[in-house]
């Protein structure tokens, strides 16, 4: 998928595409079924199929302090996007000049003008331009007048009771159900981040964990323990590797920081530092505890390892480690 940042990147001799619009935080599968849309429409006109993203999220230009926190930073979204089959993502700055252009000028200078629009797909509840004034019959009216087909999506959802969304997934984070995000995503909710030094707790306890940096994207679930996967993403073919995953500020220490920490199932030879990661959640398995001591902390972080590989459905480690093994 090519990634165009800005109009300039927009190659001159397009000639044609089929375009979306949308933040499309987290790719879930309501957004999966509108590029689809895309994608299928685009290969009947033989153009290419570009979805049209903003970055930063307009909730962060319009409202900061009220701004949801992301599902997925800008990289794993461009990922997720060229992951369903799109041609191009074309990422706009969204600043408040560009928010001050009414309808019709976002589309003759960005649709029209540089991507050489044919058709539009678009979900039942778009908005766009100043404002917000233009909804999808704006669109449809537009289309007639500049010469491209508007196809509106039908909403998806697992029921008739609620479509898929990205505030649905935020919801279910905020209670821990990973299980339920994955099922509005179609994949494991994910965070990624590189990987620092913590207090080496972990590591004394005989679980010595990848930390990852408070700058890390993606929405971070409910404070408790997880199974899941942790993706070495600097590799050319990514390794992903079982996990427990901590979140919580280690009350059993009277932490004070809330931390998303990773332990790989089994191994203590790993050196993850200043490497980026992706950390994937798959299940939660218990809240955030507080023990009495650090003997039965460790025995319920070695239970932890052995239920997070029985949710993973890989094999449960021979060797678990011994207290205060490095």
């Amino acid at each position: 998928m090519q990634r165009w940042y800005g109009l300039e990147q927009v190659p001159a001799d397009l000639a044609g595409s089929v375009v979306t619009i949308g933040n499309f935080d987290g790719v879930h599968l309501g957004h999966q079924a509108v590029l689809a849309e895309v994608i299928a429409t685009a290969r009947e006109l033989d153009v290419p199929a570009v979805a049209l993203t903003f970055d930063p999220h307009p909730a962060q230009v319009h409202r900061p302090q009220d701004a949801p926190e992301l599902l997925t930073g800008l990289a794993d979204r461009l990922d997720l996007l060229a992951q369903t089959g799109l041609d191009a993502t074309l990422v706009v700055e969204y600043t408040l000049e560009f928010a001050a252009q009414d309808p019709e000028e976002f589309v003759r200078r960005y649709l029209v003008g540089a991507l050489a629009v044919r058709a539009v797909v678009v979900g039942q509840d778009v908005r766009f331009g100043a404002d917000n004034s233009g909804d999808r019959a704006t669109m449809t009216e537009l289309g007639r007048r500049w010469g491209f087909e508007v196809r509106i999506a039908a909403d998806v959802g697992e029921d008739t009771a609620r479509r898929w969304s990205s505030t649905w997934v935020r919801e279910l984070l905020a209670g821990g159900d990973c299980a339920g995000a994955t099922r509005v995503l179609g994949r494991p909710h994910r965070m990624r981040g590189q990987v620092v030094h913590g207090e080496a707790r972990g590591r004394l306890l005989g679980f010595p964990t990848a930390n990852l940096a408070t700058t890390a994207t993606g929405t971070i679930p409910a404070d408790g323990v997880y199974a899941g996967w942790l993706v070495r993403a600097d590799q050319a073919e990514p390794v992903r590797m079982p996990a427990a995953i901590s979140i919580g500020t280690n009350p059993t220490f009277d932490g004070q920081v809330r931390q998303v920490e990773a332990h790989v199932l089994g191994r203590t030879d790993l050196d993850l530092y200043e490497q980026e990661v992706v950390v994937e959640f798959v299940r939660r398995l218990r809240p955030t505890l507080r023990f009495d001591g650090v003997e039965p902390l460790v025995a319920q972080m070695r239970q932890d390892v052995l239920d997070a590989a029985d949710a993973l459905g890989v094999d449960r480690p021979t060797v678990l480690p011994a207290l205060g093994q490095p």
